[in-house]
């Protein structure tokens, strides 16, 4: 059975620290819960994902958060590829939930 590895990659337009000018910042979070600012890879989204699809991501969806206002703009790329066949699936079980015991 295909299994699938989600990543998100993240556009943040912001204010510098100086409060002068404007930034856009990337930053890329990974199926394995890392963070990390991939700006120094690239000043535009297209060159973020393809870069992404150069390592067997697929773009899945974007999403833009319309609650900021002004000139701050969040956009979020959905990425997903195949999971790399290997440790076998863990089983997720709900907490609280007494497991079933053969009777005797």
């Amino acid at each position: 059975m295909l299994r699938w590895e989600y990543a998100l990659l993240v556009r943040r337009r912001q204010p510098t620290a100086s409060d002068l000018s404007w930034e856009v910042v990337f930053v890329w979070y990974g199926p394995d819960g890392s963070m990390t600012d991939v700006t120094a890879y690239g000043d535009t989204a297209l060159a973020h994902l393809n870069r992404a699809g150069d390592q067997g991501w697929e773009l899945v969806g974007m999403s833009e958060d319309p609650s900021l206002e002004g000139h701050n703009e969040l956009h979020r790329y959905h990425l997903k590829r195949p999971k790399a066949a290997g440790a076998p699936r863990q089983r997720i079980r709900a907490v609280g939930r007494p497991t079933r015991r053969a009777g005797g």
